[in-house]
């Protein structure tokens, strides 16, 4: 009789259970529908605004540096140097010895 009392308990609990959470998770649901729809509204609107300007510099030597408001997104270095890297952000410096040329892509978002 016990066993018969326990299973007729777990089969009301149970789906009650499952229902609250159920309606738990719609809800967050529903919130996280809006807040993605606000949010990508809002990002979208700021990206439509938006555009990306490149540039290239290029100098002799072993450092060629950004103009003010732009991002180095590439370095290229000559005498078939591929060793190189990034300084503050701003600046490419190729590490070979006697690079003749140096080249920074920079790249700035316009709103």
């Amino acid at each position: 009789m016990i066993k018969v009392i326990l299973f007729l308990l777990l089969v009301v609990l149970i789906p009650a259970n499952y229902a609250n959470a159920q309606a738990c998770c719609s809800i967050d649901r529903a919130i996280d529908a809006k807040i993605k729809a606000a949010v990508d509204s809002k990002v979208s609107a700021t990206l439509a605004k938006s555009q990306l300007t490149c540039t290239t510099i290029k100098t002799s030597g072993a450092l060629a540096a950004c103009l003010h408001g732009y991002t180095v997104t590439g370095c290229s270095c000559g005498k078939a140097c591929g060793s190189w890297d990034v300084r503050d952000n701003s600046t490419c410096h190729c590490q070979c010895a006697n690079v003749d040329w140096t080249a920074a892509r920079c790249c700035k978002i316009v709103r």
